[in-house]
């Protein structure tokens, strides 16, 4: 993109009451920001959607004027852009069709990488000990598989989220409620270097975007539509997560919940999304990689052997013995034959799987190894 591209998106995304969806559409009008610019008021007008008001705003001088401020910010501090009709733009978030027209970020960031696997975990900020053991359990689980986990640096499971990442060495992005030039909340300063070096941060909010509540529930269609699956750990009967979830669901993304006791506060939300089927539960990272239908590459293995009998816990014997005597065969026949909850059954498989005992195939066929 080039300068004098940037400069007028900038001026667009400016433009007050114009949002992502109208901003597209007068862009495939025009053919570029530059052109919305000097296109007649009455050629405007005549768009559908436009009327006199909006117009007004997008051709008010002051857009030029704050973008031509907001271009110096970028060039001086080396903050990198994708606008939506670029390679580099993250590719789910073009599915999208409120995502962004201009995003900016700073970091190690890639999220185009081919058969990039990626997770948005999100919710309570007044996350218990069950909702952040279960979190690094999680992350730690789908690790093998290198997923980017995105989240919204905030306290609780995000930051619980964003941490389990850097730990198990997984590319990791924050996706922001403000500019880049702010730091919300200020006691989280201590990872942003760290989270830099592994991924980095990402908004559509200008430099200097203050972090308002309004700003939070805006960032999370961007959650949501960075990842192939929403998981949400924790939540109360109302909540941040519980909208970025919604959104997921708009964009028909998986959404995951992790279920709770029925009287415990953070958990109301996560339970309510399973009962109403809005959610699939998740118990552990075996159901997400089964129901996303994960597999491992040969590269990601690490050198994984297959162990000696001798080294197979009570669970997963009778599993290994079934299928060394009857070959492949399907999840379910293999739960009905050998007495085990599906749920618990996937999530010893991916265990055997990923010691080498066995492997899955199309179909939801599992086989010794």
């Amino acid at each position: 993109m080039t300068e004098k591209e940037l400069f007028f998106l900038l001026a667009l995304q400016k433009a007050p009451k114009i949002g992502d969806i109208t901003a597209k559409k007068l862009l495939q009008h025009c053919g570029s920001a530059e052109n919305v610019f000097k296109e007649k008021r009455k050629n405007l007008l005549a768009i559908d959607g436009l009327g006199s008001f909006m117009v007004a705003n997008i051709l008010d001088e002051n857009n030029l004027k704050q973008a031509e401020k907001e271009l110096a910010y970028i060039q001086q501090n080396d903050i990198q852009t994708t606008a939506f009709f670029e390679a580099n733009y993250p590719t789910n978030l073009k599915h999208c069709v409120d995502g962004p027209i201009l995003l900016f970020y700073d970091g190690v960031i890639n999220l185009n990488a081919p058969a990039q696997k990626i997770i948005s975990v999100v919710g309570t900020r007044q996350v218990t000990s069950y909702g952040a053991a279960f979190c690094e359990e999680f992350v730690d689980a789908i690790s093998p598989f290198n997923p980017t986990i995105v989240s919204g640096f905030a306290y609780g499971v995000d930051i619980c989220a964003h941490k389990s990442a850097m730990k198990n060495e997984l590319q990791t992005i924050g996706c922001l409620a403000h500019g880049l030039n702010k730091v919300y909340p200020k006691a989280h300063k201590k990872y942003m270097r760290q989270m830099m070096d592994r991924g980095g941060f990402i908004t559509d909010f200008w430099s200097d975007v203050e972090p308002e509540r309004n700003h939070f529930l805006r960032r999370n269609r961007i959650i949501a539509g960075l990842a192939d699956a929403t998981v949400v750990i924790e939540s109360a009967q109302k909540g941040g997560s519980l909208v970025t979830a919604d959104i997921a669901l708009s964009y028909n993304r998986e959404v995951f919940a992790t279920p709770g006791r029925t009287k415990d506060k953070y958990s109301e939300g996560c339970n309510n999304l399973i009962k109403t089927q809005q959610a699939h539960m998740l118990t552990s990272a075996a159901d997400l990689v089964y129901i996303l239908g994960w597999e491992l590459e040969e590269s990601n293995k690490k050198g994984v052997q297959k162990q000696l009998f001798a080294e197979l816990n009570p669970d997963e014997q009778p599993i290994f013995d079934y299928l060394q005597k009857n070959g492949k065969e399907l999840l379910d026949v293999i739960a009905l034959d050998c007495q085990i909850p599906v749920h618990k059954l996937t999530s010893i498989l991916l265990g055997m799987e990923m010691k080498g005992l066995v492997r899955p195939l199309p179909g939801k066929l599992f086989e010794a190894v």
